[in-house]
């Protein structure tokens, strides 16, 4: 699908077979949204530039991501989508800077765009070149991506309590509830580092961006470059902290979950020093030789069980008085 906008914030989608084989003056915005390879070469045919492949969207080399050529410039990032969801990815997308507008190739729909095509008509026209809109599209994903980074600092905060804080419901727990709880930090770490792969690869745009003259000219453009790039800095710290305390919560996850299961060996541990003394008593006096004074004896049944009763209680007591209990 081809849809285009114009300076005022309108859009339209335009078909392959147009009424004339350029774009309008007035449309600053060409957004691809997983094209075809008739749409492909139509744009193509229109603007006058090739568009990158699906496959070389893929490259991970600088040099096949950020490049000029024929006065275009080449720019392709890794955005997050699918952020609410279990599976959260990854999704290339390009943007070229040509003329005075943009083109933008997506083959997944981030939520960035969405919101940043719909608050488009409240610029009231700021955007009347590519430059400019790069900047406002570029400040959207990165508020986009400061809206998720928050939602999962609230999301381990809250997992955090349950786990952590919430100790007199330890006891309540049901079987392996913290096995169920490493899965969800698990799910959080890979949100984690998705979302800092997404930083670096914007982070490397903007410096490109930067750089280039066709956005040194426009004095907004570049400003918004500043804003974008010193977002995306403080971002990425407070990504990386956020990575650090997930590790932390699975070490003591792990750590508790040890614990736990030490506890567990330690009582049947101590169940069977408790109950070997008198499994040892009633072993002498299970044996049936025939020379055994105690066998004759009228009270020696009643012994036996007292002497079984204390072997078992004295054990009890010095663990407890040590404190191993």
């Amino acid at each position: 699908m081809i849809r285009a906008y114009r300076r005022d914030g309108s859009a339209e989608v335009i078909g392959t077979e147009p009424q004339t084989s350029q774009f309008p003056e007035d449309i600053v915005w060409i957004d691809l949204i997983k094209p075809s390879r008739d749409e492909e070469q139509f744009v193509e045919s229109c603007i006058g530039i090739q568009l990158p492949t699906p496959e070389e969207l893929k490259d991970i080399e600088p040099s096949s991501r950020l490049y000029v050529e024929n006065e275009a410039i080449y720019m392709t990032a890794s955005l997050i989508y699918r952020a609410d969801s279990s599976h959260p990815l990854l999704t290339d997308v390009a943007f070229i800077l040509y003329r005075g507008r943009l083109i933008t190739i997506r083959y997944a729909e981030p939520k960035a765009f969405a919101l940043f095509s719909a608050n488009l008509l409240r610029l009231n026209g700021q955007c009347d070149t590519g430059a400019k809109l790069l900047g406002h599209l570029l400040e959207t994903v990165v508020d986009r991506t400061a809206e998720i980074l928050e939602t999962v600092v609230s999301r381990l905060d809250s997992l955090s309590i349950t786990i952590f804080v919430n100790r007199k419901a330890a006891k309540r727990r049901p079987p392996r509830f913290l096995e169920d709880k490493l899965l969800d930090i698990a799910s959080h770490h890979q949100l984690i580092s998705k979302l800092r792969d997404s930083l670096v690869s914007l982070s490397r745009l903007v410096i490109f961006l930067q750089s280039q003259p066709v956005v040194r000219r426009e004095e907004e453009a570049a400003e918004l470059c500043i804003i974008v790039a010193r977002d995306i800095q403080s971002l990425g710290e407070h990504t990386a902290f956020v990575g650090n305390n997930i590790t932390f919560m699975l070490d003591a996850s792990l750590g508790l979950i040890n614990v736990e299961q030490n506890a567990i060996i330690k009582i049947f541990s101590i169940a069977s020093v408790v109950f070997l003394p008198p499994t040892l008593v009633a072993s002498i006096y299970g044996m049936n030789f025939q020379f055994m004074p105690e066998l004759g004896w009228t009270i020696g049944y009643p012994l036996a069980l007292v002497a079984m009763l204390l072997s078992a209680i004295i054990p009890f007591l010095f663990f407890r008085w040590k404190g191993w209990l």
